[in-house]
Order: C-alpha cells, then sequence, then structure tokens
C-alpha cells in the first residue's frame, strides 16, 4: 500500500514508518517544512492545505500529529496549543479527502486518526473501560472528544475510519518510561498518591503492529490501543523497580506534584486512573505479543541494553525533526 503519515517523525510515527517500510509499503510523510524528496508533502494545519498531490494517491493516511500533553505546563496557551494542533490536523485529513473525491480519486479507504484512552475521564473509579464506555469529563476528555469528531466527517466520503485510543506507550527510549526512568535508576520513585488508581499500557511494537493491523483489516470506529492486562499505580511501581532492580518506597503525594506542575495536568495524568480494555482489537482476532506488564519491561529494558549509543559524529550528522 501507499499511506501517508502525520507525525511521521514522532516516537510513533517513526516506528509505524519503519514498519510498513520493512514490510514493502510506500510511505508518505506529511511534514511542516518544505518537502525535500518524493517521500514528504508540505502540510499547513493552520491554512488547511496538503501541497502537491494531496491524498489523491495514497491508499490509506494515518494521522498521529499533535502538541506533547507533557510539554508544557498546562498554561492557557499550552491548552490551546494541544487542543488546536490535533483537531487542526485531523480537519486537514478530511479537507485533503474530500478535495480527492472532487477530483476523482477515490483512492484512499481508511484514516486512522489518533486519540486517547483519556477520552473516558480521569476519574473513573475501578469501573472496565471497552470502546462503548461514555465519555467522561475533564480537559483531555474534552479534547479527544474534539479531536475524534472532527475525523468523523471522512466517514461521510466513503473512508473507513478508526480512532485510536491509545494508552500510555512503554518505549526503550521517550514517551512514557522516558519520563520515570531517572527517578526509578537514582531510586527516589514510587507510587503516586495511594497508589490505587489503573493504568492502561501498551508495549510500542504491540501499538505499531495493531496499527498495521487496522490498516489491513476492516475494523472502523473507536478502539482502544492498550494491553489486555492494565494495572494499578502501585502495581506499576512494584514491578518496574523490580525490572531495574531499585528500591520504590518513597510514595510522590500528589499536592507536592501539583505544585511543581499545574493541579489540572496533575489530576488528568499522572493522578488519573483509566481501566480500558481492547475489546474491538480482542474481536478483530489480534493477539499482543507483550500482553503482561513485567514480560513488556523486560523486554524493553533489553532492547534499552542492546541499541548502541551513536557516536558525537553521528549526532552532529542527525537531520532536522519533521
Amino acid at each position: 500500500m501507499k499511506i501517508a503519515i502525520g507525525g511521521a517523525s514522532g516516537m510513533l510515527g517513526s516506528r509505524l514508518d519503519a514498519a510498513l517500510v520493512e514490510r514493502g509499503d510506500e510511505v508518505v510523510r506529511l511534514v511542516r517544512k518544505p518537502a525535500t524528496s518524493e517521500s514528504e508533502r508540505q502540510w499547513d494545519p493552520q491554512a488547511n492545505t496538503i501541497s502537491g498531490l494531496g491524498l489523491t494517491d495514497v491508499d490509506a493516511v494515518v494521522n498521529l500529529a499533535g502538541a506533547p500533553i507533557a510539554g508544557s505546563r498546562w498554561a492557557v496557551e499550552y491548552k490551546r496549543e494541544i487542543l488546536s494542533s490535533r483537531v487542526l490536523s485531523t480537519r486537514t485529513v478530511v479537507q485533503a479527502l474530500a478535495d480527492a473525491r472532487e477530483e476523482g480519486s477515490d483512492r484512499c479507504k481508511a484514516f486512522l486518526s489518533a486519540s486517547a484512552v483519556g477520552i473516558y475521564g480521569f476519574d473513573c473509579g475501578d469501573r472496565l473501560l471497552p470502546e462503548d464506555a461514555p465519555v467522561g469529563t475533564g480537559f483531555l476528555a474534552d479534547v479527544c472528544e474534539k479531536w475524534e469528531d472532527a475525523a468523523l466527517p471522512a466517514a461521510d466520503l466513503g473512508v473507513r475510519v478508526v480512532r485510536l485510543r491509545t494508552a500510555n506507550v512503554l518505549s526503550p527510549r521517550g514517551g512514557f518510561l522516558g519520563a520515570l526512568r531517572p527517578l526509578f535508576k537514582f531510586g527516589v520513585a514510587g507510587r503516586i498518591g495511594d497508589g490505587r488508581q489503573w493504568l492502561s499500557w501498551i508495549h510500542i511494537d504491540d501499538h505499531v503492529a495493531a496499527m498495521v493491523a487496522l490498516l489491513d483489516g476492516e475494523v472502523s470506529g473507536p478502539v482502544n490501543l492498550t494491553a489486555p492486562n492494565p494495572v494499578r499505580n502501585a502495581s506499576f511501581t512494584r514491578e518496574y523497580g523490580r525490572v531495574l532492580n531499585r528500591p520504590t518506597f518513597i510514595p510522590f503525594p500528589s499536592p507536592v506534584a501539583r505544585i511543581a506542575l499545574t493541579p489540572n495536568m496533575v489530576d488528568e495524568t499522572v493522578a488519573a486512573g483509566q481501566r480500558a480494555v481492547p475489546e474491538a482489537l480482542a474481536r478483530s482476532g489480534f493477539k499482543f505479543s507483550y500482553p503482561v506488564l513485567g514480560q513488556a519491561l523486560r523486554d524493553l529494558e533489553g532492547q534499552r541494553k542492546e541499541t548502541p549509543r551513536r557516536s558525537k559524529k553521528s549526532r552532529r550528522g542527525k537531520q532536522p525533526k519533521v
């Protein structure tokens, strides 16, 4: 297939890009800078445009673009950026699909649009959250709902729309574990609050494999991209400490985090809990390689050790991010 990716330079996008290329697909990367090769097309979500052929010649499009949730304190301006970066990029994809239809091209049949399990809200208790669970309350739930709503008009164009409700992605570098690992390595990590809040998580390899399966399959609608065994925060803390052979005795009180960050950021991220389960993936027959947390963490730490560090020369020659 020929597949366009928005957010191809990010943690998930780069891994998806590599997986698709490895199996023989052609990838078109949507980039903010002027395109420098046939595999790139410049897009401008503020102007609602994609250069060149747009999406007239692709079989599918995956949009993973969006400002990092944990990229900054949740000041008013940054909260606007979190929302607008997601909604505007999604609308740009939908507009390009509509333009393709007007030009007589109905080649693009699938649109995988990112979302998050945050759509279920931050105070879900012990409730299991399959894809038909109601939308919750809070800033992130509102962002996810608007994000998903922006993708839905593509279905009216005859495009299969999949809404990727992603949990905390575990990667050997960066992402959720990247922020936590230094605390664990120095032995100053511990549960957050009482540690009873649920943590939905997924190994990055399973996340990428699920996206590839969704591109190939017939599933539409919301899909929870989360491992089938969510854990409580205290259990995650103990397990990661065990894998790293580090103590995890120091709890992290929520009031301290609220001082360091912003109250609603703490309430809806580090102190939040969603017990999401991947019912749509289970119905589709998808098999997880890492369904259990300990197995996933051990594999990721092994990947970290096996990956050689780049030399100073290669770091200086690193290409600018897309």
